[in-house]
């Protein structure tokens, strides 16, 4: 090495030294101000910095499909085939299907915070369908009533919308709450399966009625942000194609498509579409009840069910290709539902749409 080269890193190494003493001196001065800094001082710029730390953390998820303050509204589908398809279920958050007379169902399905412009076909109300209105905090809409549902909706006070009293019989006009629709691109309708509404016109009237509009009701569901694959519970098992023959006359299928994750309807083999948007009717989670149901006397004798749907019953939580056994027990008609794992824990349900299938206690459910 040269001594011009010699000379030249000796430079350098002085002025590290230099900069390294000055860093520690800095640092030094740092820590003795802030130890002898007025405690209040300090609180202040504590809490900035860990504010400012907090600010670089990734946001916590938060639920998409049930949020905000907007009070459900629970609608009575009408589940014919003669109403297929059917208007904005793929929008509504649950749908529970239970029998009614004949060995058809019919649908409730539940909307919170969405602005539809039709709804429908709507059909009258089966009594035991109020007790999942309630325990959902619900408005419940419907056109027409049985006997029982229409002395159960005045004993239980229950917030209610009937269409028969706002029923035009004709096409939508402006200002309508129930209308009748004729026909779309690809189906005729005909009454009684083409009753219409939408959640404005049903909001206007229950705020003409007196009804609250809002609601701080937990959901009767227990979701969580995290994806929940069951994978890792013992008793899970295979859940990619599920059969729920209801009765002779209706059948349910759900198919898994690995690729959306999210399963497919199909009633009476035939695919199910949402008419709204012509897209198939898809769910992400799937609840199986079996819950005994027997013909009842009413004045009419029309072969009305009845529904023994409280205490604990015995069912499957399906998400996700699998699926688990499961217990659902409703103490009371206006109490929400609790659905457990057979090791006693409130279940976890993914952020997305539910079918709450309430099926007969002795059908011969298939899942594989």
């Amino acid at each position: 090495m040269s001594r011009r080269e010699a000379k030249k890193g000796k430079k350098i190494r002085t002025k590290v030294l230099v900069i390294l003493c000055f860093i520690v001196i800095i640092a030094l001065a740092v820590f003795l101000g802030w130890k002898f800094m007025n405690p209040e001082t300090k609180e202040v710029i504590s809490d900035q910095i860990n504010s400012a730390v907090s600010g670089l953390k990734e946001p916590e998820k938060q639920i998409k499909i049930y949020s905000g303050t907007d009070r459900p509204i629970a609608c009575m589908i009408d589940n014919h085939s003669d109403a297929w398809p059917q208007f904005s279920i793929n929008d509504a958050y649950i749908v529970y299907e239970i029998i009614v007379e004949g060995g058809e169902t019919r649908l409730m399905a539940l909307f919170k915070g969405k602005d539809l412009s039709q709804i429908g076909p709507m059909r009258s109300a089966r009594h035991y369908f109020l007790d999942y209105a309630l325990e959902n905090d619900a408005i419940y809409a419907h056109i027409g009533w049985s006997p029982q549902a229409q002395s159960d909706i005045r004993s239980l006070g229950v917030n209610n919308i009937n269409g028969i009293d706002y029923d035009t019989g004709k096409a939508y006009t402006e200002g309508a709450i129930f209308w009748r629709i004729s026909k779309t691109a690809n189906k005729t309708y005909k009454i009684p399966h083409n009753s219409i509404t939408s959640t404005a016109a049903l909001m206007q009237t229950a705020e003409q009625k007196g009804y609250r509009t809002t609601s701080d009701k937990e959901s009767v569901l227990n979701y969580v942000a995290d994806p929940i694959m069951l994978d890792d519970k013992a008793d899970a098992i295979a859940a990619t194609d599920i059969t729920i023959p209801f009765s002779t006359l209706q059948k349910v299928n759900f198919k898994y498509n690995a690729e959306t994750q999210n399963y497919t309807r199909y009633a009476r083999n035939e695919v199910q579409t949402d008419a709204t948007t012509s897209e198939n009717i898809t769910t992400k989670n799937i609840i199986i009840t079996f819950a005994r149901n027997y013909t009842m006397q009413d004045t009419e004798n029309k072969g009305r069910q009845d529904l023994e749907n409280t205490g604990t019953k015995d069912g499957y939580y399906i998400t996700n290709g699998k699926a688990i056994p499961i217990t659902c027990t409703k103490e009371s008609r206006s109490s929400q539902t609790v659905y457990k794992d057979l090791e006693g824990n409130e279940i976890k349900v993914n952020d997305g749409n539910t079918f709450i299938e309430i099926c007969p206690i002795d059908a011969e459910v298939v899942i594989q």
